[in-house]
C-alpha cells in the first residue's frame, strides 16, 4: 500500500468569486455614500476583477466592499490582490486579480519549510502549481498541516486528497 499523502493547493471557487461580486456591485449601486460616483466592480477576465470610481477614496471604499463579500463568501483575501488606484480619464481604476496555484518560488519555500521543520520521513513533491506531501504516518501529516496553517506564505493554501 502506498504511503498517507495530501495535496497542499492554492485554489478559489470562481462560483463563490462571482457572488462576492454580484453583491459588492448590488450594494455598490444601492449605497447612500455611493450614490452618483460611478462606481462598479466587474470581471475583467478570467482571473481579473476592475472597480472603477469618479474619486480616489470611492475606489478604495469600493475595493473595501468586495473584499468585506469575499470574507463572506469564505474566500482567503490571500487569493485577491489589488493595485494602487490609478486615474484614466476622469475615472479612478484599480485592478485586481484573483490568485490561484502555488508558484515555483514559493513551492520550494514550502517544500524547504516542511523539510526543514516537519517530521522526519515526511516528503514534499512539486506537481505543476501544487505539493504532494507524503509521509509513513497519518500522524505526521496532520502535524504538517498544522506547521503550514500556523505559517504565512503569502498565498492562501487548502489541503485536499488527504488519504
Amino acid at each position: 500500500m502506498a504511503d498517507p499523502s495530501f495535496d497542499v493547493v492554492s485554489k478559489v471557487d470562481r462560483q463563490e468569486v462571482d457572488n462576492a461580486l454580484n453583491q459588492a456591485s448590488k450594494e455598490l449601486s444601492t449605497r447612500f455614500d455611493f450614490r452618483g460616483t460611478g462606481a462598479k466592480v466587474e470581471w475583467a477576465g478570467e482571473h481579473a476583477v476592475t472597480i472603477e470610481a469618479e474619486t480616489e477614496e470611492r475606489a478604495k471604499a469600493a475595493v473595501e466592499v468586495f473584499k468585506e463579500k469575499l470574507i463572506k463568501r469564505g474566500i482567503s483575501l490571500k487569493a485577491f490582490e489589488a493595485d494602487e488606484p490609478a486615474v484614466s480619464g476622469k475615472i479612478y481604476k484599480v485592478n485586481g486579480k484573483i490568485i490561484e496555484g502555488i508558484e515555483a518560488d514559493k513551492a520550494k519555500k514550502i517544500a524547504k519549510f516542511i523539510r526543514d521543520e516537519g517530521p522526519k520521513g515526511v516528503q514534499a513533491q512539486i506537481q505543476g502549481d501544487q505539493l504532494r506531501v507524503s509521509g509513513k504516518k497519518k500522524d505526521h501529516l496532520q502535524d504538517v498541516i498544522a506547521l503550514l496553517k500556523n505559517e504565512d506564505f503569502g498565498i492562501a493554501l487548502q489541503f485536499t486528497n488527504y488519504r
